[in-house]
């Protein structure tokens, strides 16, 4: 089905509307020595971050990150070797991946950390029992 003229202008007009709310990306490369891509943006602004950090490249290679593409608009950089999209808005907002993911990346950090008040607790806890058994709910038929 082909777009109506006015469907058209709105898309056009809404685009212009975005491209005007923030920084596009000017260029991007992949920075070996310090295993980060960096990304230029439109208003002299250079933004650098680990690939394990975002959505969709965290487990690249850096042989997979040297091939990198700017979309028209500024707003998308892609990653033909991996197939991989990165959208510029959610990089700047400090978003590198979907809510889930990204709760996901911070819960193994979390869990990671061990400090006194986190073993202090643990002890108590285990002086009472430990954690308390999941018990299933019953579902009635």
């Amino acid at each position: 089905m082909k777009p109506s003229n006015d469907e058209f202008d709105m898309a056009t007009r809404r685009g212009s509307e975005r491209l005007s709310k923030g920084p596009v990306a000017t260029s991007a490369r992949y920075d070996g020595r310090i295993g980060r891509l960096v990304v230029d943006l439109s208003t002299g602004l250079e933004i650098a971050f680990r690939p394990q950090d975002a959505q969709g490249i965290e487990k690249a290679k850096p042989e997979q990150l040297t091939d990198i593409e700017i979309s028209p608009s500024g707003l998308g950089i892609h990653f033909p070797k991996l197939d991989a999209d990165l959208y510029l808005p959610a990089l700047l907002e400090g978003f590198m991946g979907s809510k889930s993911w990204i709760a996901a990346q911070l819960g193994k950090r979390g869990g990671a950390v061990s400090t006194e008040a986190k073993a202090a607790a643990a002890r108590e806890n285990g002086k009472r029992g430990g954690r308390p058994r999941k018990v299933k709910e019953l579902v009635p038929t």
